[in-house]
């Protein structure tokens, strides 16, 4: 789970040299492009198999499409890790970037896969922060930056599940935070931090007055997703469907020449962290996903169950949960003794394994 690079820093020039055949893959990216769309994946998703797909008609010197094999994908892969020494994780992303290419744009099966030089697979220990270091670096973060920090925390949000949010996702009669199209495009819910309420409501109250404000100067309203804008027509100016992180600047909009507000972006709250966590002199390289690290292994500290931090998280996978059990001491009792022997055990020992009788 080490950090993947950028295929656009994959150097082209370092590919096997040899002749270009001239083809055009302009008409498969175009349906590259509308597979995407069609499954409703994040336009991230899309730029991230734009990249390697390029990178791949780079490497077969632009190759007829129709031409390409399966011999074609184990050279690249084999040339990632050999060559251009990627983590394994970035091999792991070119691979399922080619796998839905062939699939759904060529519309061929890759077969077996095999022979392919695997990079090597590191162990990940995630970097996780104090309760005292997390409030040091809330003590330098302005308004609204120290309070999406809180919500990453607080409930255990990835930067672009946060930054996503709308006015209606948070329910404070409930106490809940509804993420919706999270990773894999699921939905959950997850507690509302109660020292945070009051933070929040007031928060909101600013929301009110930006939103009459921008209304009262012909606002064309939100982006909102998909065919949303379509079913329902007002939807975009309605207060329900603001960003609860709305960007500081109005942008126009080329199609409509309407001005739309978008939310926060991305690298200003990057920026605001890194700054944060400079000054508060945290010894640890830390950023926004740092703060769900934490939120995980801060609950399994608190000895909550590992099921209940999978949904928290919205990991498919328990496995992938599993890997905080190392952010963590163990307090597991693992010196192989005799059940006959269990009357030697430490009290608080011996409470825990008369639990199971």
């Amino acid at each position: 789970m080490t950090r993947p690079e950028p295929a656009a820093l994959i150097d082209p020039g370092s590919f096997r040299a040899g002749p270009e055949t001239g083809a055009s893959w302009r008409s498969e990216y175009a349906r590259l492009t509308d597979e995407i769309r069609i499954r409703h994946y994040s336009s991230k998703t899309l730029r991230t198999y734009r990249g390697w797909v390029k990178q791949f008609q780079t490497f077969t010197c632009s190759k007829a499409p129709a031409e390409l094999s399966t011999d074609d994908v184990k050279a690249f892969l084999t040339f990632l890790a050999v060559k251009r020494k990627v983590s394994a994780s970035t091999q792991n992303q070119a691979f399922n970037s080619l796998l839905f290419f062939y699939r759904h744009v060529l519309r061929k099966e890759f077969g077996k896969v095999d022979g392919v030089v695997r990079a090597k697979r590191k162990p990940y220990i995630p970097v996780v922060l104090s309760r005292e270091e997390i409030d040091a670096v809330l003590a330098h973060m302005e308004p609204p930056y120290d309070l999406i920090v809180k919500l990453l925390y607080g409930c255990g949000l990835r930067l672009f599940e946060c930054l996503g949010l709308r006015v209606q996702c948070l329910n404070f009669d409930a106490g809940l935070l509804t993420v919706h199209d999270g990773k894999g495009q699921k939905d959950r819910t997850v507690p509302l931090p109660q020292t945070i309420l009051q933070e929040l409501r007031v928060h909101l109250e600013s929301l009110k007055v930006l939103h009459r404000g921008d209304l009262d100067r012909g606002y064309g309203g939100v982006f909102l997703v998909n065919a949303l804008e379509q079913k329902y027509k007002n939807a975009a100016k309605e207060f329900i469907w603001q960003w609860f992180f709305p960007a500081k600047h109005l942008t126009l909009e080329t199609k409509t020449r309407e001005y739309r507000r978008y939310h926060l972006h991305e690298t200003n709250v990057q920026k605001a962290i890194k700054q944060a966590v400079s000054a508060a002199q945290i010894c640890k390289r830390a950023s926004a996903h740092t703060f769900r690290h934490s939120f995980a292994s801060h609950l399994l500290q608190g000895n909550y169950d590992i099921r209940t931090i999978q949904e928290l998280l919205g990991h498919s996978d328990v496995r992938t949960t599993m890997i905080y059990t190392h952010t963590v001491k163990s307090v597991t009792i693992k010196e192989a003794q005799s059940p006959l022997d269990f009357s030697r055990f430490p009290t608080a020992a011996r409470k825990k394994l008369n639990a199971f009788n």
